[in-house]
């Protein structure tokens, strides 16, 4: 392929020359007025020159014209390139006035619409702040009328030996406080707590917990309209043994012990090996005894002959000081 653009360009270097030759013939020729002075004229130094100088002329100026013109281009292009991206920055400026009225419009909407709401709301809000204040006068007579009821509970709790611990729209809870109960009126019983519950169909559950009041633990159930007797039955069951509760809650606080109620057994843990094991009859300690049933020592049986207190019929409180002393337990 080389070899054939080497060739090419020298016949067109060749070619050229001989066109350059035949146009000065040509101007020779034009400027001859006969045949004769053909012959007469000289012959010119180099054939060709003139045009092969004109020819360089035009050559430069077309290539400073071809230079001027791809600058021009350039520019140009620059200057469309220019063009374009304004024309797309403009087109996206568009787009996004076009949204932003669009949302303009929605906005005023939903302006016009929170607006109206706002004027509802108003409305709504004076005639809530007249309901308020109705309300609020009501309230002050409640606070009165509540007062005064809670001073006739206070009052009524006070007779009624019970207090109000808490109360719900369909529970309470109470704590019964009996009076000084056997011959001594320093002898005091543990608050007795209890739980009503009661049911849309006027039937009410009521539920004893024994906690250390030493009381077995029941539940009663029956029409709401029962509800004081059944109160005042837990009361009389509670009192009814209160000489002997209170000697248990008495002891709790100075020995290990745990008392069952179901079983009537006492339980005192002397040490972690000794245990023993008190029945409390039916009516003590006015018409029952104490008695001891068994004591364990390391697991194994102590006969009870060499364990008696010194009192005739002792009681639960000299049965305990007696075994928490006795080197056989």
């Amino acid at each position: 392929m080389v070899p054939y653009l080497t060739e090419s360009r020298s016949k067109q270097k060749i070619l050229s020359r001989q066109l350059f030759v035949l146009d000065d013939m040509m101007q020779l020729l034009e400027r001859l007025e006969s045949t004769d002075q053909l012959f007469n004229e000289p012959c010119p130094p180099n054939p060709g020159n003139e045009a092969h100088s004109r020819w360089k002329v035009l050559k430069s100026e077309y290539k400073e014209g071809v230079q001027d013109v791809e600058a021009l281009i350039s520019t140009l292009q620059d200057r469309m390139d220019k063009l374009h991206h304004k024309r797309d920055r403009l087109t996206n400026l568009v787009t996004a006035l076009e949204k932003k009225k669009d949302l303009s419009l929605q906005m005023g909407e939903s302006l016009q619409t929170a607006y109206n709401a706002l004027r509802v709301c108003e409305g709504q809000l004076t005639q809530l702040r007249a309901e308020t204040d109705a309300t609020l006068d009501r309230s002050a007579d409640w606070q009165h009328l509540r007062d005064a009821l809670q001073g006739y509970v206070e009052e009524t709790q006070g007779v009624m030996q019970c207090r109000l611990l808490s109360v719900g729209s369909s529970e309470l809870c109470v704590e019964l406080r009996p009076r000084s109960c056997g011959s001594s009126s320093s002898v005091q019983l543990e608050p007795l707590r209890l739980t009503v519950t009661w049911s849309p169909d006027d039937h009410f559950h009521l539920q004893v917990y024994q906690g250390t009041a030493g009381l077995l633990e029941e539940s009663m159930k029956g029409c709401l309209s029962h509800l004081s007797a059944a109160l005042l039955e837990v009361m009389q069951c509670y009192t009814s043994q209160g000489e002997m509760l209170a000697e248990i809650q008495a002891l709790h606080s100075r020995f290990a012990i745990d008392w069952r109620p179901g079983q009537r057994l006492l339980v005192f843990l002397k040490t972690a090996s000794s245990v023993c094991n008190l029945g409390v009859e039916e009516g003590y300690p006015s018409r029952g005894t104490a008695t001891l049933i068994s004591v364990r020592r390391d697991g194994e049986l102590v006969d009870n002959a060499v364990l008696q207190p010194p009192q005739k019929t002792p009681s639960l409180t000299e049965w305990l000081e007696f075994l928490s002393s006795s080197p056989y337990v």
